[in-house]
């Protein structure tokens, strides 16, 4: 939300609070006396107006985060106590600027005063918790439309690079020649691209899956690609770490990969690909690492996933929970991403 919308509720508030403020002094000091009405306008002022604004604000910045955090005693605790300190400060500052003689008057008088604009302080105190869980609902309704957007983009994208026709027709040729050799090890293959694209299409509309699906999809990918050369050392994949009950976004790593295997031309070096997952108790660590040609001309430079969008895909789904290090060196090509949960 607008800095400038949040400071006009804010202001909009305050201007209705002294209207009605004015209007009950008028009422309740019934006489035209402008040193009687003057003097019940400071005294409104110090003792209802001051704490007001302080608990306003102590409510505002102070309650409504432990309120997010499902601190229920606490935030009952820190209202009650904001509420009634800021009506005791009230009668300080009548005390400090408008001297002894404005808190004369029976003591239950003075008590009934305190525990009356407590309770105003706290009704003010609510509207600002409703105040501040608009402006937070409506900055997160943002966010997930954002996200949203940003996910669309990210599944045209995917789309765009993992079903190019290059993609296809060279997996398709390779099955179709691995059918007279082996028709049932082509048959598998052919099933692992059909859930490749079923997944890619599908079940990536969750905002997070099982990492278990997520690690299958990526085996799967590897897969065909390995069926594209006869080095069967050329990618080095390993995982570290049980995936089990942990969850994650979809195709989070997965535009690292692509990226590596675009950029990287000689399929005969040994490891030329390592791909390393390790999954710890609240972090995912991913590292992918890509041999390439520093002299080879790259013809697809718009084909796939672009950086700056995965890190922004990044920010709105691990808000500072996300390290993501990028380093392109003489020959080689090192992706480092970390996902704490």
């Amino acid at each position: 939300m607008k800095k400038s919308i949040i400071i006009g509720l804010q202001i909009g508030f305050w201007l209705c609070y002294l209207v009605l403020t004015v209007i009950l002094v008028y009422l309740s000091v019934g006489s035209e006396d402008n040193a009687v009405v003057e003097q019940a306008t400071e005294r409104a002022f110090y003792f209802a107006t001051v704490p007001s604004v302080i608990s306003y604000y102590s409510f505002y910045f102070l309650v409504f985060p432990k309120i997010r955090q499902k601190k229920i005693l606490l935030s009952i605790t820190y209202a009650l106590g904001f509420a009634i300190g800021a009506a005791l400060i009230g009668n300080v500052l009548i005390y400090a600027f408008l001297g002894i003689d404005s808190l004369t008057g029976a003591q239950e008088s003075i008590t009934v005063g305190i525990v009356f604009i407590s309770f105003v302080d706290f009704i003010v105190g609510v509207v600002a918790l409703v105040t501040k869980g608009f402006i937070t609902w409506y900055e997160e309704l943002k966010v997930k439309e954002e996200l949203k957007q940003k996910n669309h983009e990210m599944e045209m994208a995917l789309v765009k690079s993992q079903l190019d026709p290059h993609f296809l027709f060279n997996t398709l040729n390779n099955i179709d020649i691995l059918i007279l050799k082996n028709a049932e090890e082509a048959s598998t293959y052919l099933n692992k691209l059909s859930d490749i694209m079923r997944f890619m299409l599908f079940e990536t509309k969750t905002d997070t899956i099982l990492l278990t699906k997520e690690l299958e999809y990526i085996e799967k990918y590897l897969a065909l690609q390995k069926i594209r050369t006869a080095n069967e050392r050329y990618i080095n994949y390993q995982v570290t770490g049980s995936p089990n009950g942990k969850e994650i976004a979809p195709m989070i790593f997965l535009p690292f990969i692509e990226n590596a295997f675009k950029h990287t031309s000689n399929k005969k070096i040994d490891n030329a690909i390592t791909i390393h997952i390790f999954i710890e108790e609240g972090s995912i660590r991913f590292e992918c690492n890509n041999k390439f040609n520093r002299n080879r001309k790259v013809t697809h430079m718009n084909n796939g996933l672009g950086n700056t969008l995965i890190e922004k895909r990044l920010a709105l789904l691990y808000p500072e929970k996300y390290t993501l290090n990028v380093v392109k060196e003489k020959e080689e090509y090192k992706v480092r991403l970390i996902i704490t949960q």
